[in-house]
């Protein structure tokens, strides 16, 4: 049985932001922010052009998900000790005694309990999935994102079954 997959990785699949991550429900480091650069694959059958889907395709959909991350504060929206409230024109977060306060144009707030490496890359693998589903009419048989915070410091999520 023949298997297929396509990965694209490139320097156009990076976006630099800023977060914090917190430690049980009281605890947290610094606002520090990194340069992610992101990697996917993306594995099915071959369609009728003998794609599993196009390497163009694949990276601007990519593309549109990490630029949504661009030069934001990532906030966790369900992390159980971490207070995130949004207001018209700001973000407050609180923390314990800790407080911050954003304009609200500079914050994504996510889905995710943490903003880890790995719960970021399952957060942009999910929407990958999303994207190839709703824009490419594509049922992958796995997605696998690599999320790089740091040079040597990769964090992988993958789907399959799917």
């Amino acid at each position: 049985m023949e298997h297929f997959h396509v990965r694209v990785a490139s320097d156009r699949l990076a976006f630099s932001a800023a977060h914090f991550i917190t430690f049980g429900k009281d605890q947290c480091e610094r606002l520090h922010g990194h340069n992610y650069r992101v990697a996917a694959e993306v594995s099915g059958p071959l369609d009728e052009n003998h794609y599993v889907v196009d390497f163009v395709a694949l990276e601007s959909l990519l593309r549109e998900i990490v630029g949504r991350l661009d030069h934001r504060v990532m906030l966790p929206a369900e992390h159980p000790g971490l207070e995130v409230s949004e207001q018209e024109c700001e973000v407050t977060v609180r923390l314990g005694r800790r407080r911050w306060v954003f304009p609200r144009d500079d914050c994504v707030i996510l889905p995710v309990a943490n903003t880890t490496t790995e719960l970021l890359a399952r957060h942009i693998g999910q929407l990958l999935i999303q994207s190839l589903r709703g824009r490419c009419g594509l049922s992958p048989g796995a997605v696998r994102v690599e999320l790089e915070e740091g040079l040597g410091q990769v964090a992988v999520w993958r789907s399959q079954g799917l």
